[in-house]
């Protein structure tokens, strides 16, 4: 019975080993980026719980990496519509605004995102449906099945509202499509009509007043720096001030002063800047830049589109939500609430960052047939 649960040995071989570790070294980093955030008001607990989440990280790593990927696709439909019924609850009747954003759900004493949820749930159905439609997708008719299942999740999130969510979802689609093949002309076709959706949108009840100062705030956060554009202007100065080398780990005056809300989350980079400076920044940036670039290569070198899809739906989802966190800290940005991947801190965001992870473990691990 247990040898259901062990991962056989030329598999193994397989598995690139490398990028786990990438992501226990990311993680510890962050957890005492985490805790330099969070020990004035919380002391050590939200330490504990972000090593809590990591170590839950691995051990589903290990229970994904178990199953072949295929099984996974076989389930695809399931995984989509039931994430799709979770945004549905979330908006209707387990809604908790956080922060002015209705994208959580508290059931008991579990508060979970949905949305996180489907995010992954989107690559898996989209890489589905181009794996059964041969790659095909500049087939009109395939196509608009692409556009149908990518909307339903998008417009559930967009009510919630979580415009960075909403854009994370988006950025993931386009990175699908591009890689599967899908003509430019049709590409930048749908980067205008997103460009109207949003002017048409802009000016709707859907937009809310606060959406709308935070996405334009970082045009000019001194404007308002002790309201909209706060959370920035002190960014910027933590992590200006950090420079070359950093001030030294728990030595942050604008961390340890609270002076950057949500720090140990959407804003953990402003203590990565501020703590360990720039050269502190490159080297997590590094770490990214590696991930992405072997969800690549996975991409590149997996056995069917399925996999192909799924490889390069992650990598999108990783670099529009790296891009967008880091630019948002240093004002290149507008400002969301997208986390910055096995950075910032939070149970859903870590352990759907995993998953997503380990598909692609797992397309790399079986791209090719095993001789036993």
């Amino acid at each position: 019975m247990l040898e259901k649960f062990i991962i056989n040995r030329k598999m193994l071989k397989q598995l690139d080993f490398s990028i786990i570790l990438i992501q226990i070294v990311i993680m510890a980093f962050s957890a005492v980026n985490v805790y330099s955030a969070t020990r004035l008001s919380s002391g050590n607990i939200y330490f504990i719980k972000q090593l809590v989440w990591l170590g839950a990280g691995l051990g589903l790593t290990y229970l994904i990496l178990i199953f072949d990927y295929i099984i996974i696709e076989n389930y695809a439909a399931i995984l989509y519509w039931f994430s799709v019924f979770l945004l549905i609850l979330n908006d209707t009747i387990f809604k908790q605004v956080v922060n002015g954003a209705g994208s959580w759900m508290k059931i008991g004493p579990l508060q979970i995102q949905p949305s996180e949820f489907a995010k992954v749930a989107l690559i898996i159905m989209l890489a589905k449906k181009l794996d059964d439609m041969e790659g095909d997708i500049n087939n009109f008719k395939n196509f608009f099945i692409l556009v149908f299942y990518a909307v339903i999740p998008m417009v559930l999130i967009l009510i919630q509202p979580d415009m960075g969510m909403t854009m994370v979802c988006f950025f993931s689609v386009l990175g699908i499509v591009f890689i599967a093949g899908l003509n430019w002309k049709a590409i930048l076709g749908g980067l205008s009509g997103l460009v109207g959706l949003v002017a048409i949108i802009w000016n709707t009840p859907l937009m809310k007043p606060y959406w709308k100062i935070r996405l334009t705030s970082f045009l000019n956060p001194e404007a308002d720096e002790l309201n909209a554009g706060m959370q920035l202007v002190q960014s910027k100065i933590g992590i200006g001030s950090g420079g070359v080398f950093g001030k030294g780990f728990l030595k942050g005056t604008q961390i340890s002063g609270g002076f950057i809300p949500e720090s140990q989350t959407d804003f953990i980079f402003a203590v990565v800047g501020e703590e360990w400076g720039l050269v502190g920044a490159i080297v997590l940036l590094l770490l990214y830049v590696i991930l992405i670039y072997k969800f690549i290569k996975i991409a590149k070198r997996s056995k069917d589109v399925f996999g192909k899809m799924v490889a390069a739906g992650v990598a999108s989802l990783f670099l529009f939500s790296i891009l967008q966190n880091i630019g948002m800290a240093i004002g290149i940005m507008p400002i969301t609430g997208i986390t910055l991947p096995f950075m910032s801190y939070g149970g859903t965001s870590v352990l759907t960052n995993f998953m997503a992870v380990a598909l692609v473990l797992n397309i790399g691990m079986r791209r090719k047939k095993i001789n036993f």
